[in-house]
């Protein structure tokens, strides 16, 4: 069955960075955009980044732009969001995803197969 796996949150001072990781496995990854949300205990699901089946079309939401960068690996079956000059409030879960022939957009129900998160905590 289709997995996807996060990795490589934890807890860093703001203005540092950390380098998600997103494992998949059971699908035919080339053929899936790939998306990061996240989401904060009472809060919708918010998209973080996106990333097409090349790799050449990206997207990103506003208040990430220029900190972060969506990449991906096909050889590997990885996705990668790597974020700097972390704030405080980009603590969250974070989460990879995967929709199929898709362009890596902001709606989260284009997405069919999501992974289980990962914490990240920027303190302040």
């Amino acid at each position: 069955q289709v997995q996807l796996v996060e990795s490589g949150g934890g807890l860093v001072q703001a203005g540092g960075s950390l380098r998600l990781s997103c494992a998949a496995s059971g699908l035919t990854f080339s053929m899936y955009a790939m998306g990061w949300f996240r989401q904060v205990p009472g809060k919708e699901r918010e998209f973080v980044a996106g990333i097409n089946w090349s790799g050449q079309g990206k997207s990103y939401s506003d208040s990430v732009k220029g900190r972060f960068t969506i990449s991906r690996d096909n050889a590997k079956n990885m996705v990668y969001l790597q974020m700097n000059s972390l704030k405080p409030e980009d603590t969250a879960v974070y989460y990879c995803a995967a929709d199929w022939v898709g362009t890596g957009g902001a709606a989260s129900v284009e997405y069919e197969y999501w992974g289980q998160g990962t914490q990240v905590t920027v303190t302040s």
